[in-house]
């Protein structure tokens, strides 16, 4: 899986430095508004040709592990 987080890219001079998908200016959270608005991973694939299938699977690893991080409660 480390293999696939090296796709995803941050530059502070693109896209606000968020998350992107191999330096392009396609962002994590563009990809996932797609998957969130039904689409399979093959009709973003025909929306965006610029993406292969690891990058779609990078994206969900990335908000994974973004979203799997310790909550302290006091």
């Amino acid at each position: 899986m480390s293999k696939l987080l090296e796709r995803i890219t941050v530059n502070s001079r693109q896209c606000g430095g968020r998350p992107c998908i191999r330096g392009m200016r396609i962002r994590v959270s563009d990809v996932l508004d797609l998957f969130a608005a039904g689409l399979s991973a093959e009709q973003i694939l025909e929306e965006m040709p610029d993406l292969e299938m690891d990058d779609l699977r990078a994206a969900l690893v990335y908000a994974s592990r973004k979203l799997n991080h310790p909550i302290l409660v006091a």
